[in-house]
């Protein structure tokens, strides 16, 4: 988990994804599928359960060394595998990023159309209520 933690937080330094502490990591360790070589993780993303039909790609972070090699689009490919076997047929992200997710079929949703997630999660992060995320949603 510690490489998990930094890899994200990694990210976080930039203003890239937002941090998430151990204890946020360890409460959905389950969530997470990583790629990694022998010892060393190359990248990570978790789907995290929301609703009935509602799963959101979250700490979805791949190594910038490890960039340009399909690792990104093996963990979304298997997080949206993941969700189609649970029978999840909605998927979201909230990204900084929207560019990478409409490559696989997200489309950009206004953030009231996730009232869940809104009211659940967002109200608690610091950047609530000016958010610079954007919202993305992919049928499957």
């Amino acid at each position: 988990m510690d490489q998990v933690h930094e890899l994200v937080n990694g990210y976080s330094r930039d203003g890239t994804m937002l941090p998430r502490s151990r204890s946020e990591l360890y409460d959905r360790i389950r969530d997470f599928t990583v790629c990694a070589n022998k010892d060393q993780l190359l990248g990570c993303c978790a789907l995290h359960v929301c609703w009935d039909n509602l799963a959101e790609i979250i700490s979805f972070a791949v190594r910038q060394d490890a960039h340009n090699q399909g690792i990104g689009s093996l963990l979304l490919h298997a997080s949206m595998s993941e969700a189609q076997e649970l029978g999840i047929n909605t998927i979201f992200t909230l990204t900084r990023a929207p560019g990478y997710f409409r490559r696989y079929g997200f489309v950009e949703v206004n953030k009231d159309v996730l009232p869940h997630k809104v009211w659940g999660e967002c109200i608690k992060c610091p950047k609530f209520p000016d958010c610079d995320e954007v919202a993305l949603v992919r049928e499957l």
